[in-house]
């Protein structure tokens, strides 16, 4: 699932460790997000899109996700 998570860490000079501190992850785990590698639990996502005060879809791209 592609994200704007690397994007949105630059811009806000952010690193990897940093976000993964802020929540609750490794470090590894914010690069395979980033390199399309895993995709984020619903409470990761979650976490994610509020540290940069954002909403999920801003974050996440469901284009790819198949519908019901």
């Amino acid at each position: 699932m592609k994200s704007k998570i690397r994007e949105l860490r630059k811009k806000n000079k952010i690193s990897q460790d940093e976000l993964a501190l802020a929540v609750g992850v490794t470090r590894q785990t914010i690069t395979s997000l980033e390199c399309e590698k895993y995709t984020a639990s619903l409470v990761l996502a979650y976490k994610i899109a509020r540290y940069f005060n954002m909403t999920i879809e801003e974050i996440f791209d469901f284009s790819d996700v198949e519908e019901l």
